[in-house]
C-alpha cells in the first residue's frame, strides 16, 4: 500500500502559512497554484515553475472523501524540489485552508458516503456546486497579500465531467470578478484548459521528462474514492470512479501514442 506523508520540509500548519524562503521577495514574479496533490494540479504547477514563477501552493480541505489527496501534497512538493533542484528556489509557500462549510453546504457523491451516478440535472453528482468559485476567491484573498497577480488551476472543458464551474466562461468571469473586487488585475491561468488527458500526459513529459511522469504516477492521487493500496502503470486508485477512468484511458492514449 502506498502511504502518502504527513511530514514535510516545508511543514504545513491548516489556516496558518509558513514564512517566504530566505531571498524570496514579494517583487518577485508570484503565482498562486490551486495544488490539490492530484495530476492535474501538479502538471498546472510544473507549468508555473517551468513559467518562471515563484510559486505559493494553495490546498482546500472541505470533508472530501478522497482527502487522502492532501497528505499527498507533501510527497509531490518534496519530490519536484529533489527532481528538480533549478526549481526549488522558485516554491514560496504551502497552506492547506480548511473550509468544512463546503462540504456541509454543497453536499456530493465527493463529500457524502454514496454511490457515484448522475443526477436528475444531467450533471454527474460528484458536483460540488460553486466549489471552483469558492477555492478562486480565497486563492484571490491570498494571492493579493502575497503580492501575486496570477491563479494557475488545473480546470479543464476538455475531458471533464460537465461540471460548469471548469468551463472558461466562468472563469473569465470569475476573473474579471477577482480584479474588480480585489481592484487589483488578477488573471486565471488555466493550462489544461484545452487538453484532454492524453495531452496533459504528454504536457508532464514536455515540462519534466520521465522524472516528472513518474512523480505524478507515483505520488499524486485523482481517484475519487480514495483508494490508495495497488499501483497501476498511470499511478494508483480504484480504477473504476470517472476520475480513474480518465486518468487510466489518458495515459494509454499517450503511451500509445509516444
Amino acid at each position: 500500500m502506498a502511504q502518502c506523508r504527513q511530514a514535510y520540509s516545508r511543514p504545513v500548519v491548516e489556516g496558518q502559512p509558513i514564512k517566504l524562503r530566505d531571498g524570496m521577495t514579494k517583487q518577485s514574479p508570484r503565482a498562486v497554484v490551486l495544488f490539490s496533490g492530484g495530476q492535474d494540479s501538479t502538471t498546472c504547477l510544473a507549468w508555473a515553475l517551468a513559467k518562471g514563477y515563484h510559486v505559493d501552493t494553495l490546498g482546500f480541505d472541505y470533508g472530501q472523501r478522497h482527502r487522502v489527496e492532501l497528505s499527498c501534497r507533501a510527497n509531490v512538493l518534496d519530490a519536484i524540489q529533489t527532481q528538480f533542484p533549478h526549481w526549488a528556489d522558485q516554491f514560496g509557500e504551502d497552506l492547506i485552508a480548511p473550509l468544512p462549510a463546503l462540504g456541509v453546504l454543497a453536499q456530493s457523491a465527493l463529500t457524502q458516503d454514496q454511490e457515484i451516478a448522475m443526477a436528475e440535472d444531467g450533471l454527474p453528482n460528484t458536483f460540488v456546486p460553486g466549489r471552483n468559485l469558492v477555492f478562486l476567491s480565497y486563492a484571490g484573498a491570498w494571492a493579493y497579500r502575497r503580492g501575486a497577480g496570477v491563479l494557475v488551476g488545473g480546470m479543464c472543458e476538455t475531458d471533464y465531467s460537465g461540471y460548469p464551474d471548469c468551463r472558461r466562461q466562468t472563469l473569465d468571469a470569475m476573473q474579471q470578478a477577482l480584479s474588480l473586487g480585489m481592484d487589483h488585475p488578477i488573471a486565471v491561468e488555466t493550462p489544461l484548459m484545452w487538453r484532454d488527458k492524453a495531452q496533459t500526459w504528454a504536457m508532464a513529459q514536455e515540462l519534466g521528462g520521465a522524472a516528472l511522469v513518474e512523480v505524478i504516477v507515483q505520488h499524486t492521487h485523482t481517484c475519487y474514492k480514495g483508494v490508495r493500496y495497488e499501483r497501476h502503470d498511470w499511478g494508483y486508485g480504484c480504477g473504476e470512479c470517472p476520475a480513474c477512468v480518465l486518468r487510466r484511458q489518458g495515459f494509454q492514449a499517450w503511451s500509445a501514442g509516444r
